[in-house]
């Protein structure tokens, strides 16, 4: 049995991401959580370069980022596939993941960041979200008719954001603006073959909320 662990964060996008595609896979996994405000020295040593969870350890080995090691996890163990099969698809599903890479941080500074930098954050996050409207419009899934790695990468906008939404008073994605959008959400966080997979929408926000009141506690 192959030895396989996972450094995370349980309230973490990107850890979360890893732990959908090992369930897939029926993989058993050790998960070790870290700490972002104290990174564990094993989290330094497999992750030297960008020091950021999550990191899969299989038979010793680190691999780094997430869609990446979702790839990773794709290729090497058996299960039911996350890529498409069909190359067209494939390359759909690898541009949707690389357009939230590229795009999702200003989604995160415009709940976390203040003034200028949050006015710009929001622009380009609204642009974004303008994006995912029209691409959704009658649609459930990004590629095909069925959860797939290019979903696992919308995790951020398919659970995240309603959660930071919640949590701070902060309120982006209006079904008014953008229905296809909001349409889509709702399905993802409510569908049960995703629920197995996503953390606990309450526990999140609760854990965010603490978080954004202490931050709103030490700028006073």
């Amino acid at each position: 049995m192959a030895d396989v662990k996972l450094l995370g964060l349980w309230y973490s996008p990107y850890s979360n991401r890893v732990e959908w595609a090992l369930k897939i896979k029926g993989e058993e996994y050790e998960y070790i959580e870290d700490d972002l405000h104290n990174k564990s020295p094993l989290l330094l040593e497999l992750n030297p370069i960008h020091k950021k969870i999550p990191v899969l350890i299989h038979n010793g080995k680190p691999i780094c980022e997430s869609m990446v090691i979702v790839e990773y996890i794709d290729e090497t163990f058996e299960g039911p596939p996350i890529l498409p099969k069909d190359p067209y698809d494939r390359a759909i599903a690898r541009f949707w993941a690389k357009f939230f890479a590229e795009k999702e941080p200003a989604t995160g500074k415009s709940f976390f960041l203040k003034g200028e930098e949050q006015e710009k954050a929001n622009e380009e996050t609204y642009e974004m979200l303008k994006v995912l409207d029209n691409e959704l419009k009658d649609k459930k899934f990004f590629v095909g008719d069925s959860y797939g790695f290019a979903d696992i990468a919308a995790n951020m906008m398919g659970l995240w954001v309603g959660v930071f939404e919640e949590a701070s008073g902060v309120l982006l994605a209006t079904r008014e603006k953008f229905p296809n959008f909001c349409a889509w959400r709702d399905e993802y966080i409510n569908c049960s073959q995703n629920k197995e997979y996503l953390p606990s929408r309450d526990e999140l926000i609760a854990y965010f909320k603490a978080r954004f009141q202490a931050v709103k506690s030490a700028a006073k």
